[in-house]
């Protein structure tokens, strides 16, 4: 028995936002749940006024990114404007269309206070012809209702007398989107549409249509089975907005999720694993998951949420594939790919590999994206550490026992055995000495060493960092300190 072929049908007209994201990865997963399922690439392009071909690239490489392989296509849909041409012909000819002259404004003139959204149907039955300013419009039925039987809401019923006689192809000829859409699926021999809740309301109408070739091209294709995936909504509960949202999933990729952490989450936008666990491989996703289980619940997109299950992958990973996954943020003169929204601090030639991979694992369990690790080595490869004023003022500047605190260690370090342990007891005794704990003693030489009140564990990373360096970057604090 075939399996499930569905489609994820894109428009190149910005960032790829989250939500068609987790709309490609439903697709995927339902097709990849059968040795015979389809997922199938369509670039809806036809509207040539917003698209732009760096946003086709960016679908490309974000789904690659995702690990959404792809069984057919990538096709574009304007590569099926002749398909097009001929479903509108035929449907004309059968009378199921009609051509239509009227200008926007004339719509309202005529509606007056009618506040009804829709063409009001001007130009029905005034038997035009096709001219420069005609466009074909659909002889909707104005009696009855047409039930769209959705998996996830159930049966949806609109009345017909609520559906204007809708626009399918503009005075110049283009086909638009309804019968467009209708006509690539039909000819794809689409099984499922997955999408948007925002495209329930064209569901209707591409109903219509689909029975309307079925009836005039002799070709009875099956309608597919519809599933219209909840809303993304914001901490507000509002609607994801693209102008106030982080929803370019560009950005979550430059910031350093790991792609099995993004998908694990978007799968939970609207549906979860059976049992207690949330974070799962994608093998179990592709097992478990089912379109009726699918929730029709407004689905809060939770970057803290999203951000704890990206920590848990990252510490899942071993040693050497933590180094390996870093690549792009520490040395991306190397990698194919670097994120798009930063630089490192540090040339190629102050990078030392081989040391990156010592400091690695201190700070795998500390980070939760991989573009935080290049903030919590960089005083590893840099000739001096990039200070932060207002900690170095806190914790030195202003304060006579953090500058006693870094005066006994320049003397202490420079004897001292070189390694965590001992280094950890001479700052523990030095701290004792002053009257202060541990976490107070070491602060000042965590900032005079790394710049920062915040990092990898400190005497591991002396260690790494080696004695010279360390008291140099001692001694050049209180330096600092004195002036």
């Amino acid at each position: 028995m075939p399996g499930p072929r569905v489609r994820f049908a894109p428009s190149p007209t910005g960032f790829f936002h989250v939500g068609s994201a987790r709309t490609a990865l439903f697709n995927w997963l339902l097709a990849r749940q059968s040795d015979g399922g389809v997922f199938i690439l369509r670039i809806e392009d036809t509207d040539a006024d917003r698209n732009r071909e760096e946003w086709v690239d960016g679908i490309l490489s974000a789904m690659a990114w995702l690990g959404l392989d792809l069984d057919e296509g990538p096709f574009r849909q304007s590569d099926n404007a002749a398909l097009h041409d001929v479903a509108a012909q035929q449907l004309a000819d059968a009378g199921l269309l009609y051509y239509c002259d009227c200008t926007g404004d004339e719509v309202a003139r005529r509606k007056g206070d009618d506040k009804t959204p829709g063409y009001d149907g001007f130009c029905r039955d005034r038997g035009l012809t096709r001219g420069p300013a005609t466009g074909l419009r659909f002889r909707t039925p104005h009696e009855g209702v047409t039930v769209v039987h959705d998996v996830i809401r159930g049966d949806v019923e609109f009345a017909n007398s609520t559906i204007d006689d809708f626009i399918v192809a503009k005075s110049s000829g283009v086909v638009l989107y309804a019968l467009a859409n209708v006509a690539d699926d039909r000819h794809d021999r689409i099984s499922h549409v997955i999408r948007g809740e925002e495209h329930l309301s064209n569901a209707p109408k591409q109903m219509m249509l689909w029975d309307a070739l079925n009836q005039v091209t002799g070709d009875v294709v099956t309608m597919p089975v519809y599933a219209h995936l909840p809303l993304l909504v914001n901490e507000q509960r509002k609607k994801l907005s693209k102008r106030k949202d982080p929803v370019a999933t560009e950005s979550y990729r430059d910031q350093g999720y790991l792609p099995d952490a993004f998908v694990n989450y978007l799968a939970l936008l609207g549906w979860s694993p059976r049992g207690d666990e949330e974070i799962v491989p994608r093998s179990t996703l592709i097992e478990q998951f089912r379109l009726e289980d699918v929730s029709h619940s407004p689905a809060f997109f939770d970057v803290k949420k999203m951000t704890h299950v990206n920590g848990e992958y990252i510490r899942g990973l071993s040693a050497q594939q933590f180094v390996e996954a870093c690549a792009p943020w520490v040395r991306p003169w190397s990698t194919s790919w670097r994120p798009t929204d930063r630089e490192v601090p540090w040339s190629e030639a102050q990078f030392d590999e081989g040391l990156f991979a010592l400091v690695a694992p201190l700070i795998q369990e500390r980070v939760t994206t991989l573009g935080e690790v290049a903030a919590m080595v960089e005083f590893f490869f840099l000739d001096a550490p990039r200070m932060d004023e207002a900690a170095f003022a806190k914790v030195v500047g202003n304060d006579p026992l953090g500058r006693s605190m870094l005066g006994g260690a320049v003397e202490r370090f420079a004897e001292t055995q070189w390694d965590a342990a001992s280094l950890h007891e001479a700052t523990t005794q030095l701290g004792e000495a002053l009257g202060l704990t541990l976490r107070k003693a070491q602060a000042p030489i965590r900032c005079a060493v790394t710049g920062s009140l915040v990092g990898p564990p400190l005497f591991e990373s002396l260690h790494l960092l080696g004695r010279e360096r360390t008291l140099e970057r001692l001694r050049g604090a209180l330096a600092r300190s004195s002036t």
